[in-house]
């Protein structure tokens, strides 16, 4: 399994590629966005691991033209940056995973190994979960034939939720992955956004799909009768 890793932190992308040596992975490294471009469009890697803060071309710019000349590779993004939306930016360009640093080593493997075995289907893709779709090209929201209004906020928390439907996600999960690393506030910041969700894509349309696991966080399933949402949607 080979991997490419673009990183301008001399040090820290060579802990890195010894690490993923280690663990039997063949390894590639580029320090700035142009050399790592030319070698993620030259040559056949099972996942990218794409730094944000590169020399000559950002992560975003990296990104964003590999999928414009169609090269669906896993790309894991890795940043110090503490931006708002860093995250849901990074998702709408096509990337499949993020990490902050610093992060743990064994994290970092677990997800490449989950990206590996995901695959790279061609994007972009339109996540759908039941009559719900997200389509991240242009940010729109849709349950069944009607579109759904959210903020940037509401936007980027069903994002992180839908790509991780039918798992429970604490508030601090959904607090390190969708608010800025610096945020100071208390997490029940989580549970009024939670609300302000639901019902915008609950509530008029009749269905329980975003619910509260007491003492664990939150579940997003699909809709359990989507043909009937469905029709409920056609007819507002």
């Amino acid at each position: 399994m080979r991997i490419l890793i673009v990183e301008d932190e001399k040090g820290l992308a060579e802990t890195i590629r010894r690490g993923l040596t280690n663990e039997g992975f063949v390894v590639e490294v580029a320090h700035d966005g142009v050399s790592g471009l030319w070698a993620a469009t030259e040559n056949p890697y099972d996942v990218i691991l794409l730094d944000l803060m590169l020399p000559l071309k950002n992560g975003y710019a990296v990104l964003k033209e590999l999928r414009e000349r169609k090269v669906w590779t896993p790309v894991l993004m890795l940043t110090a940056k503490d931006g708002e939306y860093d995250q849901t930016d990074a998702f709408d360009l096509g990337a499949d995973d993020y990490l902050t640093k610093p992060f743990s080593f064994m994290v970092l493997v677990a997800r490449i190994h989950a990206l590996i075995r995901r695959g790279a289907p061609e994007r972009p893709v339109v996540l759908t979960l039941g009559t719900l779709t997200l389509d991240p090209r242009n940010r729109t929201v849709r349950r069944g034939d009607t579109a759904v209004g959210l903020t940037a906020r509401e936007y980027g928390l069903l994002h992180y939720l839908i790509r991780r439907h039918d798992q429970v996600v604490s508030k601090a999960e959904i607090l390190d992955n969708v608010w800025d690393p610096a945020f100071e506030g208390g997490d029940n910041v989580v549970e009024v956004y939670i609300g302000y969700l639901r019902r915008k894509i609950d509530v008029p349309f009749g269905v329980h799909t975003l619910a509260t696991v007491r003492g664990m966080g939150y579940l997003l399933s699909a809709d359990k009768d989507a043909g009937a949402a469905a029709r409920r949607s056609s007819e507002r």
